[in-house]
C-alpha cells in the first residue's frame, strides 16, 4: 500500500511555472507506476502525465507536451510535475496516483491509490 501527498500548487500568472511534488510512503514506492491527473470544476478527471516504475518512460496528454515534465526520484519516494508556460485552461485540482502496473495506465479508473489533490490556478 502507498499513501500520496501532493504539494506545490498555487496561483500563477499565465506564462509562469509551478513544480508539483507528490510524496509517497511505504517501502515499495518503486514498484508503482505514477500518474498525474487534473480535474477542473464541472469536468471529469483527465490524464496529464505518467511515468513508469523506473522513470525511463514518460507519457503526456497532447495539450501539455513540451510544457510539462514528469519525473520521479525513487530514493526520495517522490514524483514531480514541472509545469512551464502555464495557461488559464491548466487551472484545476491536480492529483497524483499510483498503480502496480509495469507500464502506467492512462485512465483514472485504473489507478489504485490517490492523493488529496493540490489546486493550481492560472490567471490571464
Amino acid at each position: 500500500q502507498v499513501q500520496l501527498v501532493e504539494s506545490g500548487g498555487g496561483l500563477v500568472q499565465a506564462g509562469g511555472s509551478l513544480r508539483l511534488s507528490c510524496a509517497g510512503s511505504g517501502r515499495t514506492f518503486s514498484n508503482y507506476a505514477m500518474g498525474w491527473f487534473r480535474q477542473a470544476p464541472g469536468k471529469e478527471r483527465e490524464f496529464v502525465a505518467a511515468i513508469d516504475r523506473s522513470g525511463g518512460s514518460t507519457y503526456y496528454e497532447d495539450s501539455v507536451k513540451g510544457r510539462f515534465t514528469i519525473s520521479r526520484d525513487n530514493a526520495q519516494k517522490a514524483v514531480y510535475l514541472q509545469m512551464n508556460s502555464l495557461k488559464p485552461e491548466d487551472t484545476a485540482v491536480y492529483y497524483c496516483a499510483a498503480d502496480r502496473s509495469v507500464f502506467p495506465p492512462l485512465g483514472p479508473d485504473e489507478y489504485d491509490y490517490w492523493g488529496q489533490g493540490t489546486q493550481v490556478t492560472v490567471s490571464s
